[in-house]
């Protein structure tokens, strides 16, 4: 799939969203999703021992807290400079059962791929 100048100004708003929040062990990944109306919601993980919950997972929750619809394209970004993070297998069957013509963006921030969330691996 074609990178969009919107998905760049995502993979962006991500990164900003790391910079800005990711500055401990709690929180190391930053997620941005767009509506196809263009509005975005963006969150972060949450790392604990008794089990942490991935930044997809809020995003979703966010969202529907927001009472934002259809999500179009989600991208998330690890802290300090890491690349673009896949979601994980649960967090890909969870996003394809809610959207099934999701868009992620993954890759390296230089040369990030949009590829629909039903065609990534599940593992």
């Amino acid at each position: 799939m074609t990178m969009r100048d919107t998905d760049r100004a995502l993979v962006q708003a991500a990164s900003a969203v790391a910079k800005l929040r990711c500055r401990s062990a709690a929180h190391t990944l930053a997620t941005a999703a767009r509506t196809a109306e263009g509005r975005v919601v963006s969150a972060v993980n949450v790392v604990h021992a008794a089990g942490g919950t991935c930044p997809e997972r809020v995003a979703l929750a966010t969202a529907a807290t927001q009472g934002v619809g259809e999500l179009e394209t989600i991208v998330t970004v690890g802290d300090r400079g890491r690349s673009l993070v896949a979601p994980c297998p649960a967090c890909r069957e969870l996003l394809a059962d809610h959207f099934p013509t999701l868009r992620i963006i993954v890759g390296s921030p230089e040369t990030p791929l949009v590829t629909p969330v039903t065609k990534l691996p599940n593992g």
